[in-house]
C-alpha cells in the first residue's frame, strides 16, 4: 500500500495530504512549504501573551505585521454619492491600541458589516496587515482579524488554538494570516514525535539539549518562556551543526584532490618584483603572504578567502601569490566581475611590473613574463592573439571577465585562479575556471566586504580565512555626514557648494544615483500600477534618482561651468572606458555615475562622494562606495542625501554609516538587519531560508563549538554511515541547488 512510505517517514508527507489542496498551495506559492517536516520548521517569530499587547510604536513601514492590540473606538463614516451603490459609500475607522501608542485600522465599501458588528471598544483580537501612513499617521488598511475572547466558554474553534497563555505569532503573508498558519500548525503537531534527530546522543546529552521532538512542542505550543529557551537552545544546535558538517565535508573532499605544489624560485620573477617596489609591504600583506605561500607549497589545492578593508593592499598580495605561481612553472588568473575593472586590474597590474610584464616565454632569462587582458568586447584580432598566449604559455598572468571561462579559452598550466569580489560570481562560473586546469588550481577568493567570523564559518566554511585589517601609509582619513534632503534642503545647497570647492582646489568628485534614468516605461505596466496604488501609497513613494537626470540638473544647476560626465552600466565597453579615462586623468571634475563604480575604481584625486538616495543602498555597498574617495592624499568626504525622516530605520542605518569606518562593525549592523537572509545559498532573502533560528552574530559561539564538534565527526566518519538522522538532516538541507552551492564554493 501507498501509506507505507508516508507511515515510515511522516515528515515528508506532501502538505496537501494533510491540509487539502487549497491551503497547501498557498503555502507552497507564499511560504515555500511542502511537507509536514517544513511546516513543522516553520517556527514562531514571537509570542504574545494573552495579558499584554504589542507596542505599536515600532511598527515597521511597508511589512506585513500581526499585532495584538485592543479596539479603544470605531467611527462609521458615510459618504454622500448617488452613484454610490447601497453599502458603497462607508469607511469604517477603527483606532486600536496597546495602552501608550494607537494604530488606525480603515474599511471601505462593502467591507465594513462585519468588523463594524465585531470591532467594538474594549475587543481584544489579533490583527494583520500591511503598514502605511496616511496623513502622517501609521494605518493599517482592510487587516484580517481573528477576535480573542477572554472567556474559554465562548471562545469559537478557531481560538482554542490559543489555549496556553502564549500566542505565537508565526511570519507570515497577506494570503495566509499568522492564525491560519497556527491552526495548520494544530493539525500536524502531532507528528512531530516522529522526527529523527540528527544530533548524536552523545554530543546532544553532553550539552543538556532536549530531544528534537520535544523542541518542536515546546517551540510551537511553549506553557512558558522556559519552553521557549529549551526550544531554541535546541533548534540553534541543529541547524548550526547540520550546516557545519556539511562545510566539514566539503573541506574533507577537498583535502583529498590533488593539485601541483606552486613554490617559488629563489632570485625569480617575485624577487625583481619586490626589489622594483618603491614601498614597504605593511605587516599585515607580509603576514597574509605567508599564509598564501605556505598553501601553494601543498599537494593539494588552496581555498582561501582573502578579505580586507577597501585600500587595504589586497590587490598587491594577489599580485604577489600570481607571481609565485609564476615563478614555480604555472599560469594565473585574475576574475574581474565587470570589464571596467578588469582593464583597471590589468592597467594597474602593469604598472606595478614595469618591464617585468614585458616576457617573452615562461620562465625565460629575463625573468619576466606576459599579462594580457581578456574580455568580452575586445576585437577579434587582439582577443586571438590574447587566447594564443594563453595556450602556448607566453603569458603567466591573465586579467579577464567571464569571458575567461568559455570554452574556447585554453590554458598552457594553469595554476592560481584569484576571483576578485566573489559575491558577484555564480559558483558555476568559478567551478568552470577550476576546471581548466591539469589538476584542480589553487583558488584565492577576495572582497572588500568585511565578513564577522561567524559568517565567514557559515557562508564561506569550506574556505581558509585570511584578513587584512591594516591600511597602508598614506591613505587619508574621511568624513561622513547625513545630508536631510527633506527637513533641510539648505543642507543639500551646502553640499553642491562642497563639491564646488573641492573642484576648486583642483579634486574631483562622484556623484552616486541608484538606477540609471534611460530605463523604458512600458505605459500599461505603470497604469497598471496606478490603478492599484492607493492615493497615500502613492504620493509616499516615487521612484529613486536617476544618473540622466541628476546629471542634467546639476550641469544646468548647482554644478553649471564644471565638466560633468555620466558612467552607467548600460554603456557600451569602449565608452565606458574612455570616460574613466578622462576621469583618471583629471580631465573630468565631476562623474554621475551608478554602482558600477563601487568596486575597484581607484582616482586618488577624487576627494568627494555624494550618494543619493543613500537609503536604498544596502549597509556595505555604502562602505564599499566610499572608499573610492580619500585614496590621495588629501582627506576624504562621503556625504549620505536622503529624505527619510529622522526617526525612520533607513536614517539609523545611514548614521550608524556615518559614524564609523570600521568595515567589520558595519557588516554587523548590516546582517542584523537582514536577519532573514539565506546565509547558505546566493538567496540574500526568501521564504525558504536555511537559518530560522540561528542568529549568525549573536549565536558565534554556538556556530564556532558546532564547527569543532562538525570537525570531529567528519573526520571519524565522513560518509555519516553511523549517523542515519544526521545523513537524513543533511539531505534535507542540501537540496540540489544548495549541494552545488557547496561543492563549488
Amino acid at each position: 500500500m501507498d501509506l507505507v512510505p508516508a507511515l515510515e517517514e511522516p515528515l515528508q508527507q506532501p502538505l496537501k495530504s494533510v491540509l487539502g489542496p487549497a491551503t497547501a498551495k498557498v503555502m507552497a506559492e507564499h511560504l515555500g512549504l511542502l511537507t509536514v517536516g517544513d511546516l513543522l520548521h516553520h517556527y514562531p517569530r514571537r509570542y504574545e501573551e494573552r495579558g499584554q499587547l504589542t507596542h505599536l510604536a515600532d511598527l515597521p513601514m511597508d511589512e506585513h505585521v500581526t499585532v495584538v492590540a485592543q479596539v479603544a473606538d470605531a467611527r462609521l463614516h458615510s459618504f454622500a454619492s448617488a452613484k454610490a451603490p447601497r453599502g458603497r459609500g462607508q469607511r469604517l475607522e477603527v483606532t486600536i491600541t496597546d495602552g501608550s501608542g494607537r494604530l488606525q485600522l480603515v474599511f471601505f465599501g462593502a467591507g465594513v458589516h462585519k468588523p463594524h458588528k465585531e470591532l467594538l471598544p474594549g475587543t481584544r483580537a489579533m490583527f494583520a496587515g500591511k503598514v502605511s501612513v496616511f496623513n502622517r499617521r501609521l494605518q493599517l488598511a482592510h487587516p484580517a482579524y481573528e477576535l480573542l475572547r477572554g472567556d474559554p466558554d465562548e471562545a469559537g474553534e478557531s481560538v482554542e488554538t490559543w489555549a496556553g497563555a502564549l500566542i505565537p505569532i508565526y511570519p507570515a503573508t497577506a494570503k495566509l494570516e499568522s492564525w491560519k498558519i497556527g491552526k495548520a500548525l494544530q493539525t500536524v503537531l502531532p507528528t512531530a514525535q516522529e522526527a529523527v534527530d540528527p544530533l548524536p546522543d552523545s554530543l546532544r546529552q553532553g550539552r543538556g539539549l532536549v530531544p528534537l521532538p520535544e523542541a518542536l512542542l515546546k517551540i510551537h505550543r511553549p506553557h512558558t518562556k522556559a519552553d521557549i529557551e529549551d526550544a531554541r537552545a535546541r533548534l540553534k544546535w541543529d541547524e548550526a551543526f547540520v550546516l557545519q558538517v556539511a562545510l566539514a565535508r566539503r573541506r574533507h573532499a577537498d583535502a583529498q584532490l590533488p593539485a601541483a605544489p606552486r613554490k617559488p624560485t629563489p632570485d625569480g620573477l617575485l624577487t625583481s618584483f619586490d626589489a622594483r617596489l618603491p614601498f614597504t609591504l605593511t605587516d599585515g600583506q607580509q603576514r597574509v603572504s605567508r599564509e598564501i605561500f605556505d598553501d601553494l607549497a601543498t599537494d593539494h589545492p588552496m581555498h582561501r578567502l582573502l578579505q580586507g578593508e577597501v585600500g587595504s593592499g589586497k590587490t598587491m598580495v594577489a599580485l604577489r601569490a600570481m607571481l609565485a605561481v609564476v615563478d614555480a612553472g604555472g599560469q594565473a588568473a585574475m576574475l574581474a566581475p565587470t570589464e571596467v575593472l578588469a582593464q583597471q586590474h590589468h592597467r594597474s597590474v602593469v604598472e606595478m611590473m614595469g618591464e617585468l610584464a614585458e616576457g617573452g616565454m615562461l620562465g625565460g632569462a629575463e625573468r619576466a613574463t606576459k599579462v594580457v587582458l581578456l574580455t568580452g568586447s575586445m576585437g577579434a584580432a587582439a582577443r586571438r592573439h590574447a587566447l594564443l598566449d594563453l595556450t602556448t604559455g607566453e603569458a603567466g598572468i591573465v586579467i579577464g571577465t567571464h569571458a575567461l571561462i568559455e570554452d574556447k579559452v585554453r590554458f598552457h598550466d594553469l595554476g592560481l585562479v584569484v576571483v576578485d569580489e566573489q559575491h558577484r560570481f555564480g559558483v558555476e562560473q568559478r567551478d568552470a575556471l577550476r576546471g581548466k586546469g591539469k589538476q584542480p588550481p589553487h583558488l584565492l577568493v577576495m572582497t572588500a566586504t568585511p565578513i564577522p567570523r561567524t559568517v565567514a564559518m557559515t557562508v564561506f566554511g569550506d574556505l581558509e580565512t585570511s584578513v587584512l585589517d591594516q591600511l597602508p601609509a598614506g591613505r587619508s582619513p574621511i568624513a561622513s555626514h547625513v545630508v536631510p534632503a527633506a527637513d533641510k534642503p539648505h543642507f543639500l545647497a551646502r553640499a553642491w557648494e562642497r563639491v564646488r570647492e573641492e573642484v576648486g582646489n583642483g579634486h574631483q568628485a562622484y556623484v552616486v544615483c541608484p538606477r540609471i534614468g534611460d530605463e523604458e516605461d512600458d505605459p500599461k505596466k505603470a497604469a497598471k500600477k496606478k490603478s492599484s496604488e492607493s492615493p497615500e501609497d502613492a504620493a509616499e513613494k516615487r521612484p529613486p534618482l536617476a544618473v540622466l537626470d541628476v546629471a542634467d540638473q546639476l550641469s544646468k544647476g548647482p554644478l553649471s561651468g564644471l565638466e560633468v560626465e555620466v558612467l552607467h552600466g548600460r554603456m557600451q565597453p569602449d565608452d565606458k572606458d574612455a570616460v574613466m579615462r578622462r576621469f583618471a586623468a583629471g580631465e573630468t571634475d565631476v562623474l554621475v555615475a551608478t554602482t558600477v563604480i563601487e568596486v575597484g575604481v581607484n582616482v586618488p584625486n577624487a576627494t568627494v562622494m555624494v550618494i543619493m538616495d543613500a537609503d536604498r543602498f544596502g549597509v556595505s555597498q555604502l562602505h564599499q562606495l566610499r572608499g573610492r574617495v580619500g585614496r590621495g592624499s588629501a582627506p576624504g568626504l562621503c556625504l549620505l542625501v536622503s529624505e527619510m525622516p529622522e526617526a525612520s530605520a533607513a536614517r539609523q542605518r545611514l548614521n550608524a554609516v556615518a559614524a564609523t569606518l570600521d568595515g567589520f562593525e558595519l557588516s554587523r549592523i548590516d546582517l542584523e538587519q537582514r536577519r532573514e537572509g539565506d546565509v547558505l545559498g546566493q538567496a540574500q532573502s526568501g521564504a525558504r531560508t536555511s537559518l530560522r533560528m540561528l542568529a549568525v552574530i549573536e549565536d558565534e559561539e554556538i556556530i564556532a563549538e558546532a564547527r569543532q564538534e562538525a570537525t570531529a565527526v567528519v573526520a571519524a566518519d565522513p560518509e555519516l554511515t553511523s549517523l542515519p538522522g544526521l545523513r537524513t538532516a543533511l539531505d534535507a538541507l542540501l537540496d540540489e541547488d544548495r549541494e552545488q552551492y557547496l561543492e563549488k564554493g
